[in-house]
């Protein structure tokens, strides 16, 4: 890679409405063999239906790269504020299917 193109910088704009951001307390996510597909989803403590709120689809190598980066973040934030606890598996009794995962 040229030096130039090293040196560029990206230019990332913020819209308000984007700003904002989306509350998720559920992720399902499902995968073919050119992407992945996370549907990011708001639901409520006893309700029996949730709409998804944001969908977002990664090729394979972005897919990774996120994980990398939740990960290092994770890391992070434990590092300053403890051990995040893990979820009992059963805690959302939900069946999306045999690729969903919350």
């Amino acid at each position: 890679m040229s030096e130039s193109k090293k040196n560029q910088n990206i230019n990332i704009e913020l819209e308000d409405s984007i700003a904002q951001g989306i509350y998720s307390n559920l992720v399902v996510v499902n995968h073919s063999p050119t992407e992945f597909v996370l549907d990011f989803i708001n639901i409520m403590p006893g309700s029996t239906k949730a709409k998804v709120r944001s969908r977002i689809i990664l090729t394979p190598e972005h897919t990774k790269k996120f994980i990398k980066a939740l990960s290092d973040n994770l890391t992070k934030y434990e590092s300053v504020n403890g051990s995040v606890k893990d979820f009992k598996k059963d805690i959302i009794p939900l069946s999306f299917g045999p690729k969903g995962e919350a």
